[in-house]
Parts: structure tokens; sequence; C-alpha cells
């Protein structure tokens, strides 16, 4: 890809924003949600469930400061990126201390990057963002997050072409349904409107159906990894490749690595949504 003429000097003022959001209790509530939602998907290995993190302290503004997707409008902590599409695109995660039940999280956040660059697909601007969640024990785990926004889509994407990876040495079959959807966007404050609202969906971002969220698809993942490996992993890091939509069965699969186990999740129609590394 080329840079834009349009390069991240434009948001170099957002670049080192920092952004501390108020603690949140890991109460048995939102264990119970958490778990009622996502069950049996959910590695057997006590503790509290990997990926709840993301149910943490989410950003909580008016409705009137929204955006027309859902989001909370760009130009406060994040910048106001003049392009209407905004995907998380991926993730890097490094644990170093398990979250307990009746932790006190605070999540600190900071924007490392913002680069826009011009490619085959158009204009696109990324936005990293260094997360930071402790507890009274200290740092539990770091997490990067990588968030793209595009523009407007005009007409559907064309199909993806199918993988077709076999040999998975786990798998999990996850029934997506519009309920999961929308318990997820509530557990994790997500006012996306691609995730509930399917004749927004359909007919301003033309996706085909609802769109199932980058992070639940990583939770899957993540859970899978640990119910193979035993334990947290050192890191996990993913990114997503095309766009799962529901409802349908999302195939959660594993492939035993040297360091861990390679992971991907995978559409009824055979396309890899999203892939992940997790190493121990």
């Amino acid at each position: 890809m080329e840079k834009a003429a349009t390069d991240q000097s434009d948001f170099s003022a957002w670049i080192g924003r920092v952004e501390e959001a108020p603690a949140e209790v890991l109460t048995p509530r939102l264990l119970d949600r958490f778990r009622a939602s996502l069950a049996p998907h959910l590695a057997a290995n006590g503790g509290v469930p990997a990926g709840i993190h993301w149910c943490l302290s989410p950003p909580a503004v008016d409705g009137a400061e929204l955006g027309p997707d859902g989001h909370p409008a760009k130009g406060g902590f994040l910048p106001p990126v003049p392009l209407p599409r905004r995907m998380w695109a991926g993730g890097d995660i490094t644990f170093l201390d398990p979250l307990r039940e009746g932790d006190a999280v605070t999540r600190t956040s900071r924007i490392e990057d913002v680069q826009t660059k011009t490619g085959r697909s158009g204009t696109l601007c990324f936005v990293a963002v260094q997360h930071e969640f402790t507890t009274a024990r200290g740092v539990a785990l770091r997490e990067r997050q990588d968030i793209v926004y595009r523009a407007a889509a005009t007409a559907p994407a064309p199909a993806a072409a199918a993988d077709g990876r076999t040999g998975a040495e786990a798998e999990w079959a996850v029934k997506v349904d519009a309920v999961l959807l929308f318990r997820y966007s509530a557990l994790t404050f997500n006012g996306h409107r691609i995730h509930y609202d399917e004749p927004y969906a359909r007919e301003v971002e033309f996706y085909p159906g609802l769109v199932i969220h980058g992070p639940l698809q990583a939770t899957l993942l993540l859970n899978l990894a640990i119910s193979q490996g035993g334990s947290l992993p050192q890191r996990f890091t993913f990114r997503g490749i095309s766009p799962a939509c529901g409802p349908q069965i999302l195939r959660a699969r594993a492939w035993k690595t040297d360091g861990g186990f390679d992971l991907a999740t995978e559409t009824a129609s055979g396309v890899t949504a999203m892939k992940a590394t997790a190493i121990w």
C-alpha cells in the first residue's frame, strides 16, 4: 500500500492521548451473564473465563453523543477520522496475571499510532490503541487493539473464496443467531448497529446479515486454545480476514504448532473469517 496524501500527521495530536476508564468489579452477576451467553464454548479451566476483559468498562456516552452507526462519535479519545465504516481489525494480547472474581479492574488506553493509507480497496485509516488492564496485584494483561476505518460501502462486497484447510485437532461448532449477537453487544455495551440492526447492516453497510463481532470470535478461539493447552497462553494474537454474518454455524478450529496453536473461525460457506495464534 502507498500512503495517501493525507497521512497520520493530520492526527498527530491524538497520538499519545491517554484515557483511563473507571474501575469495574468482576462480579458474580457479570460472570453469570458471560457464561450463560457463551456456554458451552468456554474453556473449563476454572476461575474467570478468558475474554471477559472485553466486557469491562466499555465507553459509556449519552445517546446524543453517538454517531449514526451507534458508536461514540469520533473526536473525543479516538481521532475524527473522516471515514464512516469502522472495524476491529485485530489485536495482540499478553497475559501476565489471571483475573479473579471480585477483582476491581482498571483499563488505561493510549493511542499508539494513526496511519492513513491508500490501496486497491480505497483509503484506509489504521488506529492502534494500547490497553492495559490492572488489578490490585498489578498489570493483568496488555492488549494492542487495531481499528480500521474505511469509506462507505456502495454495494455488497464480492463473496470471499473458501479456504478448505483440513486436519484440525480440535473444533467447536458454534450456533450464532440474533440472540447471541444481541447478548454479546449488551455484555460489551457495543452500540454498533451492524450487530443487531439487520436493515441497517444490509441497507447502509451492505453486509449480507448481522455481523458477528470480532472480539466474540476471538473469545471463542482463545477459549478453544485454552481447552487444548490447559491454561492461559502467554500471548494471543488475532486478525480479521473476512466478515462473518449470522445466522449460521460458525466453526472454531485449532491446529497444534511447536509453541501452541494456530486457530481460525470458518463460516458455513468455508471462508476463514478470523485467524489467531496462541503461544505458551
